[in-house]
């Protein structure tokens, strides 16, 4: 149980509410906390602020911003155990991989920092003619105004971090929809941002579900809309007119074993087993598919069923617990569904496979044809198929052969192949010799295809919320 209740945030304040959102321990079902749900006329307040709140973001300076971020950088490293208990406790995150993302919302924050001061413009040389002697040409970058955020579950601290930190950089005001599964993170921030200088109205955080959200998307006053979550994404950006749209929307990620590692074996093997158990599958980049060199392939099954079958699965408060329960029974019973389609269909499991409430075993597959709902489409959650394949051109069409390409592995020593796979893969992102999974919070991250529209990581979402601005100046 968590100690207390927790407010939404309107125009930088706390806000209560007789309407309460009932927040369940992922692991055992029961009530934790309840959070405050704001009523039908806190949205366009909301919005009237950070309309309002346009030109005071715009004109707080570069070192303001800069302290606001290193203040939360502090705030959140002296509430580390509190944040990390809520994350595991709320998102059913194991509390070792809790903890991890907790430092990973420190790090992102503290980039955030290092960029609010470094937001440049370039100097054009003009003079491209003799008529245009003396003309000199100047840009630099101006917040967009007021974005809007929706996040979704799965990494309740740190991709609310890359919406907030880079907007509080830019100098843009924002409203975030945090997931309804999950809000205590971003609100514990929306505590902390409370106690900072920035302009009023410059934030707001709101406990809405999906129906009461629209605005968010559809209203003109937001120059830009930032969508992490499902295919559903696609019709948030077609309802969004003309405002910039940023989506980050999933994948089903692969990773290439090439015929070179069979001295490497447990060195991969370890690296898959995180990179598709890790948080029971509920990632983006979560490893999906593996395609083996059929030199390796049967060794590569032996010890990847092997390890499998070691992870321990239960409560995950306990710290030597791995596998935690997926968000809520109705995810686990799809993907129990899905795989029981793909084994009537030919596919042979190797291990896993069985489902008691929300916990659904680590599962690894072989066979699966290629129709199969687990091959073509995002699993979410703790499942992995494995396949052969003889010659690398192969492998890449089947990495390939996908609706998705959010980001791919390769683990290889040739580095004509891992040029091949970078020049090759449809990706937003091609990782060598480590799994998919792997993500740095200052490199750009997204995808193409269904995956997405856009990049995050911090820079890069710094330019997404500003614009260029041009000054000519000509001599005398």
């Amino acid at each position: 149980m968590l100690d207390k209740t927790y407010p939404y945030y309107l125009a930088n304040q706390p806000q209560t509410s007789k309407t309460m959102l009932e927040v369940r321990d992922k692991y055992s079902g029961k009530i934790a906390t309840r959070v405050a749900v704001p009523d039908a006329k806190a949205t366009e307040k909301a919005i009237a602020a950070a309309v309002k709140a346009t030109t005071p973001m715009r004109e707080f300076k570069p070192w303001a911003r800069q302290a606001v971020l290193q203040h939360c950088v502090s705030r959140f490293t002296e509430r580390r155990d509190e944040l990390a208990e809520a994350l595991c406790i709320e998102a059913g995150k194991p509390i070792r991989d809790s903890a991890g993302e907790v430092t990973r919302l420190i790090e992102t924050f503290r980039i955030a920092a290092d960029e609010a001061v470094r937001i440049n413009g370039e100097t054009l040389n003009l003079e491209l003619a003799s008529r245009l002697d003396g003309y000199h040409g100047y840009t630099k970058r101006v917040p967009l105004g007021p974005v809007s955020f929706i996040t979704p579950f799965n990494f309740p601290l740190n991709l609310v971090a890359h919406k907030v930190a880079p907007a509080i950089a830019a100098g843009c005001p924002f409203v975030l929809k945090p997931a309804e599964k999950t809000p205590i993170g971003a609100l514990i921030i929306g505590e902390i941002l409370a106690e900072t200088d920035l302009p009023k109205g410059a934030f707001s955080i709101l406990t809405v579900d999906g129906k009461h959200a629209a605005p968010l998307v559809e209203d003109e006053r937001f120059k830009l809309l930032s969508f992490t979550g499902g295919q559903v994404g696609w019709e948030l950006k077609a309802r969004a007119g003309r405002k910039k749209v940023v989506l980050e929307l999933g994948g089903n990620a692969a990773c290439i074993v090439d015929a070179d590692q069979g001295a490497k074996l447990d060195h991969v093997v370890e690296r898959l087993i995180f990179g598709a158990f890790y948080q029971s599958g509920q990632s983006c980049i979560s490893v999906q598919r593996i395609y083996a060199h059929a030199d390796i392939y049967d060794a590569l099954k032996r010890k990847l069923v092997s390890a499998v079958k070691k992870l321990k699965a239960g409560d995950p408060k306990k710290q030597d617990v791995f596998l935690g329960p997926m968000i809520d029974e109705a995810a686990a019973e799809r993907l129990h569904g899905w795989i029981d389609e793909a084994r009537k269909a030919g596919g042979k499991l190797l291990c896993g496979g069985k489902r008691e409430g929300t916990m659904l075993q680590a599962t690894l597959m072989e066979n699966v044809p290629d129709d199969a709902r687990v091959n073509r489409n995002e699993a979410f959650g703790p499942f992995a198929l494995l396949a052969p394949f003889k010659k690398f051109s192969d492998a890449v069409a089947m990495v390939n052969d996908s609706d998705y390409g959010l980001q791919a592995g390769i683990f290889t020593d040739s580095l004509a192949h891992a040029m091949r796979a970078w020049n090759e893969l449809e990706q937003g992102g091609v990782i060598v010799n480590d799994v998919p999974s792997f993500r740095v919070d200052n490199m750009p991250y997204g995808g193409v295809k269904l995956s997405g529209l856009g990049r995050e990581g911090l820079r890069y979402a710094i330019e997404d919320m500003t614009e260029i601005r041009l000054m000519v100046m000509r001599e005398g």
